[in-house]
């Protein structure tokens, strides 16, 4: 089948960031302001994931505004799975980030001793494709419990967890311009890595000020963080339907 994946771009990790910075306030809103509840709002959310998941698979082709739904319903749903299991279950965020950390290296493992290619620039086979969205689920689910984690229990506070985050993905980035690392390998350490950053900048953007936030709130912030990754799907549709038309 058509490769299903956008390329790895810079525009990419910034509408990923986008993505899971809003799958937090979103999800925080669903959960918290609107008082939902953790376990609700995890079975909603989950379900919207599989809507929007097996739409993707079924599809023949890259659509760029599927495409980042799905990453959307992963971030929303990674979030309310996390705080789900920190908090409703009691796990706390340190055991809760070590169970996950387990869960998605077992995928990894899995996905490689299939002898399947860890690739992410060439996604042609249902069984990669699926194993692709797993991984994103999961990563993002990691990636809310390490950032409240590094933002609530570390000491270092929303803005402190945020800029480590920050200069960890900044690491990968020169790794990936300047090392022989393997480019697959380190699109996975970011792709994680993106998750905590955007979930920390949630919380930067929602929290009050006594609390090292800016005090926006779950629901404006959720509109400013859904109105700049819909102008950016428009503009990659764009350019996608651009390119079609002078092939």
């Amino acid at each position: 089948m058509k490769n299903k994946v956008p390329q790895v771009t810079l525009l990419f990790w910034i509408m990923k960031i986008a993505a899971t910075t809003l799958g937090e306030t979103a999800g925080d809103l669903l959960s918290m302001t609107l008082n939902v509840g953790y376990a609700i709002s995890s079975m909603i959310l989950i379900g919207l994931f599989l809507i929007t998941v097996i739409s993707q698979l079924a599809s023949e082709e890259y659509h760029p505004l599927l495409y980042w739904t799905v990453i959307l319903s992963t971030s929303t749903a990674g979030t309310t799975m996390s705080d789900y299991m920190d908090r409703t279950l009691g796990l706390g965020y340190a055991k809760g980030t070590l169970i996950l950390i387990i869960i998605l290296a077992s995928i990894f493992m899995y996905w490689r001793s299939s002898a399947h290619s860890f690739s992410v620039q060439n996604i042609r086979t249902f069984k990669v494709e699926l194993l692709y969205w797993i991984a994103i689920l999961f990563s993002n689910t990691l990636g809310t419990a390490l950032g409240d984690f590094l933002a609530d229990s570390s000491g270092l506070g929303f803005a402190g967890g945020a800029i480590l985050i920050g200069g960890l993905i900044t690491l990968t980035a020169l790794a990936a311009f300047y090392t022989r690392i393997s480019k697959t390998l380190l699109f996975w350490i970011a792709f994680v890595l993106t998750r905590p950053f955007g979930a920390t900048m949630g919380d930067v953007l929602t929290k009050s000020h006594e609390k090292g936030g800016l005090n926006f709130g779950t629901m404006g912030s959720s509109i400013v963080l859904g109105s700049i990754l819909g102008v950016l799907i428009l503009y990659v549709a764009f350019n996608q339907n651009k390119k079609s038309v002078a092939a």
